[in-house]
């Protein structure tokens, strides 16, 4: 098993958990780069030491089941992943911390739509994307996501709740125009990260954050697509101009 080499570019560093299948545990972290994720199970095979994160593995692939691998932090520097492996490894092994229900955090950590915790099929469908194939009377609005969907360095009127309202507001657009789309599609690194099937919409005078514009700007309502054809899609054949937040495509 391995990436593709444009995922191999995009995870970059990253930290990851090898997962029980039997009991959806994760038994192994680790951090590293490429395919280092899918290593461990191909050394299992050929190695016979005695090792317990190999003789897990090979006690899995026993019974005709794989290990499910899941990518927890990606597009790190190598010293970030060390932290946050070691951290992880801290927080699972310790035996003050080590409950079956440990974490009641009501609200994921700050990269939960961009850079958290992804399956392997995810990370490929995130980053191994096919070209958007427009449907025949589809008007859509394409947003440049590059100020708001890293929210750890977001600021003042980029600060969101979660990607749909980083999509579907502040943007400036006619009234004419506006009427007119079907769909918003939010876009990071040249690739669809939201769907929103428009609904209504309307112009405000001031972002929640206190911000004033200088002219009204335009706020979409309507539901998130997860399952639309156009999510993950890649839109770099339509990129936006300079210092361009938003793109039609009819």
């Amino acid at each position: 098993m391995e990436f593709k080499q444009s995922v191999k570019e995009a995870l970059g560093y990253y930290v990851y958990a090898l997962v029980d299948p039997r009991d959806s545990k994760i038994f192994y972290i680790g951090k590293g780069k490429d395919d280092r994720v899918f290593q461990h199970v191909a050394v299992a095979i050929v190695d016979d030491s005695c090792d317990l994160k190999l003789d897990t593995i090979r006690s899995i692939k026993s019974e005709g089941k794989e290990v499910i691998h899941y990518i927890i932090r990606h597009n790190l520097e190598e010293k970030e992943a060390y932290l946050v492996e070691s951290t992880l490894i801290d927080m699972l092994t310790y035996s003050k911390f080590n409950h079956n229900n440990q974490l009641t955090n009501l609200i994921a950590g700050h990269h939960q739509w961009d850079e958290g915790i992804k399956s392997i099929e995810e990370i490929n469908s995130i980053y191994d994307c096919t070209k958007i194939d427009v449907k025949d009377g589809d008007n859509i609005l394409l947003v440049n996501l590059n100020q708001s969907y890293n929210q750890t360095k977001a600021k003042g009127v980029y600060r969101r709740f979660d990607i749909y309202e980083s999509t579907r507001k502040y943007w400036r657009i006619s009234k004419d125009k506006a009427e007119h789309i079907d769909f918003v599609l939010g876009v990071y690194k040249g690739i669809v990260r939201c769907v929103i099937r428009v609904e209504s919409y309307k112009f405000v005078d001031q972002a929640d954050d206190g911000t004033i514009f200088s002219k009204p700007r335009c706020c979409f309502e309507g539901a998130v697509c997860t399952d639309s054809l156009y999510m993950n899609a890649d839109v770099s054949d339509y990129p936006f101009g300079s210092q361009g937040a938003i793109r039609y495509i009819k």
